[in-house]
């Protein structure tokens, strides 16, 4: 069978790869082209376009850059037509991939999505689009099914694909580990998770660094995006107390006491691997303006989303200071805060379902694709 898969994001490159593994388990002839990233590619992908070209972040940044989105969607249009795919596959990125579906649909292409667009977060009359332009879709938070179930259009939970991923991965040693990267070998490690965007990183790693020399006996590591060039991060790198390495996120985490992490992804990464967080996030005043307008959740990280209640503490805009930030990193770094915290992972991961989400995904979209 023939598939074309579109990501346009870190995550999605990550979840991606990880499919395109289980659909060739079980279709030794899949041909896969796709957008996405080089974890895609190496997992046997004829990658068309990198989602560095195409990450932007926040409502200003979108309308900076219409032209290239645009251009980019022109250029979908016209690859997929020429490669005829048995089955399209999205994984969210929904500005982009609501737009090629609506236009798939229209051209007779068998369409699925994987990981949906967060309608649950804002603009919930998007539900209208899916109905009309997606023939299935296949959830990974078991909230989500929920939520589509309210609209009567059913919908495949298959588990949260993390899981799989944290699970597969290689243990690192870690005495070598800290040896490579200049890593106090006795001293406990704060991880800073900025985002993978660069506008995200320059708003909060700005206000992570600011607290290393009230911390001195911990030591601070950036967890550098894979989507960023080391000289991106030089600016910050000035900074004695801290340490930083490049597309190496999980090992740090595995080894991490703590960590202050840029919502998104990240944040339920960070807890799978049971590491006590502060969540912080910080938009420029017009995309927040805006998005406070009509993003209608109660929380902003997916582990207070999912457990529908507050576990880790939300730094928010104005409350992203060093003065709040380094009250709450304190707090999680020693006492009931933290076992609290702790406590309630372990009821998190109960909720997501266990392993195998990109095999019944590959399974379901396999099937879709021979209708």
């Amino acid at each position: 069978m023939k598939y074309y898969i579109i990501a346009g994001e870190a995550s999605g490159d990550l979840h991606g790869s990880n499919l395109i593994k289980a659909l060739k388990r079980i279709d030794a002839d899949a041909n896969i082209r796709c957008w996405g990233g080089d974890l895609m590619h190496q997992a046997g992908g004829n990658l068309v376009k990198h989602y560095k070209e195409m990450a932007f972040m926040g409502f200003l940044e979108v309308l900076m850059n219409l032209n290239s989105i645009f251009k980019n969607i022109a250029f979908c249009k016209s690859d997929i037509s020429d490669f005829q795919p048995d089955i399209i596959v999205f994984i969210d990125y929904s500005g982009f991939n609501l737009r090629i579906a609506k236009w798939a649909k229209t051209k007779g292409f068998r369409t699925n999505y994987y990981i949906s667009p967060q309608l649950w977060a804002s603009r919930e009359g998007r539900i209208a689009k899916i109905k009309r332009d997606v023939d299935a879709m296949h959830v990974i938070l078991p909230f989500e099914k929920e939520f589509y179930n309210k609209h009567k259009y059913p919908v495949n939970f298959v588990g949260h694909p993390l899981i799989d991923a944290i699970s597969n991965r290689v243990d690192v040693n870690e005495k070598v580990f800290r040896l490579d990267y200049n890593i106090d070998a006795n001293k406990p490690i704060i991880a800073l998770l900025p985002g993978s965007r660069k506008q995200e990183v320059q708003k909060m790693l700005s206000v992570m660094l600011s607290l290393t020399s009230d911390f001195p006996d911990y030591e601070f590591v950036i967890a550098g995006a894979p989507s960023l060039d080391k000289t991106f991060y030089a600016p910050f790198l000035s900074n004695k107390n801290v340490k930083f390495v490049r597309n190496k996120t999980y090992d740090l985490l595995s080894m991490a006491t703590a960590a202050l992490v840029t919502s998104g992804t990240a944040t339920l990464e960070t807890a799978l691997f049971k590491v006590p967080q502060v969540v912080c996030y910080k938009a420029n005043w017009i995309s927040y303006q805006i998005a406070k307008r009509i993003i209608t959740l109660e929380f902003i990280s997916l582990v207070n989303l999912i457990m529908k209640k507050e576990v880790v503490t939300e730094l928010i805009q104005s409350d992203l200071t060093k003065t709040n930030l380094k009250k709450e990193l304190g707090a999680i770094l020693a006492g009931s805060a933290r076992s609290e915290q702790l406590a309630n992972y372990d009821a998190l991961i109960q909720k997501l379902g266990g392993t195998g989400a990109s095999d019944k995904a590959a399974e379901l979209i396999y099937e879709n694709s021979r209708k």
